[in-house]
């Protein structure tokens, strides 16, 4: 089967109407609802890990997080390319509302059986199989094509911000007053974050409204485009690796802090921060310095610094020295992510965009639970210390076997080849300005 074409092979399209008013208001509406959803999903993370401290507990938890979401990505991509974005976005954020108003009544009512909550994570994760690629597929279509590394690296900025207030937030809350309050919170940021998006205007792209085709029609086309499509079927492996050498090793990284150096609340608070630090500090490096870099270059330097910073993790013998590390982890994932989605939105078509993000959706959620299946079960039988040495040294190994094989080779050339004007170092013909939040 040929290759298909690395780049979208129509001459730019001119900026969308009003594009800064509706990034403003998008990014404010997915920050606001952001913000709602990581508090409920640190609460969440602390109360499991502080209740059972149990590595299959939070295994556990990790599947239910991202496997379904992993499950049903496959049927919100081909949704993102046959509906209007921004309706499908609203629907799935509502449907996440409302499993967290459920398990909040629930829970009020005494019941807090760990299968119940992990039920609505779930759920939530369903919603999120959903909302994630077709978000993701949303951006290319009101941001310039000059403007995408900017303005993700803004996102990821914003969503960074978030990450750094919401665990302050979550523990004031679960600390002072339980974890139910908590879940009253994410409802309401969902329902502001759904108001902010209906403000937003988002096309609906010809392809959805002339499709002819069948789902199965679909995801087979999506799953063939990516196969004969080097860069983004090498991207996809580098992803895979990540989340399921690295990423899913870190899920056991508070059952570190709290077996070896102490379970108060406040030192998962600021483990959470100190990475969240990180991502902030990247996030902005991103937006402005390194957004005129190599993509390619970008994702491969943060590839191996997060193997070598999974085994500092696991060497770390001091609480302080053990935070600065996750500082600098987080500092790595805006340098790995924001190049990442960009290539895949310059170098793939706009119809396809929904599938292939469904893709990346489904590697992210089943690679983390199947790394977890294997990590979580052993944290109870090996010290943590031991599981984050031997992931960084297997993930770089790895990582070295895919960049010398032919088909690495090929995929890095292409990407470096396909680089867009802001990545050569031009300047875009219009700076953008900071969003202006409503």
């Amino acid at each position: 089967m040929p290759e298909t074409s690395l780049a979208p092979e129509s001459s730019p399209a001119p900026a969308p109407a009003h594009w800064k008013r509706n990034v403003a208001l998008f990014l404010s509406g997915q920050t606001v609802s952001l913000f709602g959803s990581m508090v409920v999903q640190y609460v969440v993370m602390w109360y499991v890990t502080l209740e059972t401290k149990s590595g299959l507990a939070i295994a556990l938890y990790a599947v239910c997080a991202f496997a379904p979401q992993g499950v049903v990505s496959i049927f919100g991509g081909v949704l993102a390319d046959r509906m209007n974005r921004k309706t499908l976005t609203i629907i799935a954020d509502a449907g996440i509302a409302a499993a967290t108003l459920v398990l909040a009544l629930l829970m009020l009512n005494g019941i807090t059986e760990l299968w119940v909550i992990l039920l609505a994570v779930a759920v939530r994760s369903f919603g999120a199989g959903v909302q994630t690629p077709t978000v993701q597929a949303i951006i290319p279509q009101i941001v310039p094509a000059d403007q995408l590394m900017r303005v993700n690296g803004m996102f990821q900025t914003i969503s960074s911000a978030m990450a750094l207030l919401a665990p302050a937030v979550a523990a004031a809350i679960y600390a002072g007053f339980g974890v139910v309050p908590v879940f009253f919170l994410d409802v309401i940021t969902a329902v502001l974050g759904i108001g902010l998006l209906t403000l937003v205007a988002v096309p609906t792209l010809d392809r959805a409204t002339e499709t002819t085709t069948t789902y199965r029609q679909d995801l087979v086309e999506g799953m063939q485009y990516i196969w004969t499509h080097r860069i983004v079927r090498w991207l996809l492996l580098v992803f895979a690796i990540i989340f399921m050498l690295t990423v899913a090793p870190s899920f056991v990284t508070p059952l570190m802090v709290a077996r070896t150096f102490g379970s108060e609340k406040w030192m998962l608070a600021v483990l959470e921060i100190a990475f969240s630090v990180g991502m902030l500090l990247g996030g902005a490096l991103i937006s402005t310095w390194l957004a005129k870099r190599s993509r390619i270059g970008l994702i491969l330097i943060s590839t191996f610094s997060f193997a070598i910073l999974t085994v500092a993790l696991g060497l770390s013998t001091n609480l302080w020295v053990f935070y600065g590390f996750m500082f600098l982890f987080g500092l790595a994932v805006p340098l790995f992510s924001t190049p990442f989605m960009t290539l895949i939105q310059e170098t793939v078509e706009p119809e396809k965009h929904g599938r292939v993000f469904s893709y990346v959706g489904i590697v992210m959620a089943l690679a983390t639970p199947i790394g977890m299946v294997v990590f979580g079960p052993l944290a109870d039988v090996l010290s943590v210390q031991t599981l984050l040495i031997v992931a960084g040294l297997v993930t770089i190994a790895v990582m070295i076997v895919a960049i010398m094989v032919p088909s690495g080779q090929a995929a890095i050339a292409a990407a470096r080849a396909t680089s867009s004007p802001v990545a050569e170092g031009q300047a875009a013909e219009e700076p953008l300005a900071a969003p202006s939040y409503i």
